[in-house]
């Protein structure tokens, strides 16, 4: 298998977002990238960002004028302030395209592979064999955030995974692909890999998280209880 390169900084992976070579009984289902834009306005809150400094600079504006400046006055008095916060705005922005256009997520007929970081890279594999259960939140552009909950005793650090890991759950963090393009059928491929790799059975939608597992002892691929503004995938 050739070489791929998607950019300087990875020109030499021996396959593109992956540590090394898969074995040849093992094929890429899926492979893709978070979208930027659903980044920085869902991880980053870009827009949140930009409203609560609009709200400021014109409070400041309204200030100037209350104590009997003019219009001028008073956008002369937020010239530093806007600049700052321009620039909070820009490296925000950039953050989110660099944490976007560095992450790439692979799906296999085994495993699912991460790999994400910044300035140091890591790479992250996780058995399908190992997964215990799944969910999506998604949104109306058709991306969304697909939670992992891994069984077995290994478990990765917050802080390693982040920002490509469930929010707030600390003690057992669960990773996350992040903004995902068309987030529903990369759910169903997961879905369908995880019961053709286990043999499990995969809950449906409408079953309730709380009696979803079947009362058999075997696998079973159950939603995850990941709150009320989560809806569950096909998995």
């Amino acid at each position: 298998m050739p070489i791929e390169s998607h950019g300087h900084e990875h020109e030499l992976e021996p396959q593109y977002g992956l540590p090394e070579l898969l074995p040849t009984n093992e094929k890429i289902l899926w492979q893709g990238s978070p979208d930027i834009r659903a980044v920085a306005l869902r991880v980053f809150h870009l827009r949140k960002v930009a409203i609560y400094f609009a709200v400021m600079l014109a409070l400041k504006v309204y200030s100037t004028m209350s104590d009997g400046g003019s219009l001028v006055d008073g956008l002369l008095s937020i010239t530093v302030l806007g600049a700052l916060a321009v620039m909070g705005l820009v490296a925000l922005g950039g953050l989110a395209w660099a944490t976007a256009r560095t992450a790439v997520y692979t799906l296999t007929d085994k495993r699912i592979v991460m790999r994400i970081g910044i300035a140091l890279t890591l790479t992250f594999n996780l058995p399908l064999r190992l997964v215990k259960s799944a969910g999506l939140r998604q949104h109306k552009d058709g991306s969304g955030d697909i939670v992992i909950t891994m069984g077995g005793e290994d478990q990765i650090a917050w802080l390693h995974l982040w920002p490509h890991v469930r929010p707030w759950v600390l003690a057992r963090p669960e990773p996350m692909l992040r903004a995902v393009p068309e987030a529903a059928k990369v759910a169903a491929l997961l879905a369908q890999a995880w019961s053709a790799t286990t043999g499990g059975a995969i809950v449906p939608d409408t079953a309730p998280a709380a009696s979803a597992a079947p009362a058999s002892t075997a696998p079973a691929l159950v939603p995850t209880a990941a709150g009320a503004s989560w809806h569950v995938s096909p998995t």
